[in-house]
């Protein structure tokens, strides 16, 4: 594991050397902080690479972490990578739902804890 944001609210590390992982409350004052070390992560691995979200320790669900969400996807597809699973906790999973941006998921799969 690998730790590329520590901030009281929320962390955010690389797991299994592929998987973007947040944990914490992900907030209005996270989100970009969080966005921007993901994208700078997503932007230094190799065209091709499969890489996973997992947003299954975001404690509670917004826009803001929806938005991060949506920078990294920008990331995968500006940076040819493939993304493999986005993992969401059950109150992102709802506010996805209620939004309909599953649809706009790239992932192979997409799962809730």
């Amino acid at each position: 594991m690998s730790r590329l944001l520590e901030r009281e609210d929320a962390t955010l590390d690389v797991v299994d050397e592929c998987v973007l992982t947040i944990r914490g409350e992900a907030d209005f004052d996270s989100a970009g902080p969080l966005a921007e070390a993901g994208r700078q992560w997503l932007a230094d691995q190799a065209a091709e690479t499969e890489v996973s979200f997992d947003l299954t320790g975001v404690e509670v669900a917004s826009s803001a972490v929806l938005s991060v969400l949506l920078v990294w996807v920008r990331g995968v597809q500006h940076h040819s990578l493939r993304l493999e699973r986005v993992s969401l906790s059950q109150p992102l999973q709802r506010l996805m739902d209620i939004t309909e941006l599953s649809a706009l998921m790239p992932a192979r799969e997409t799962t809730c804890a």
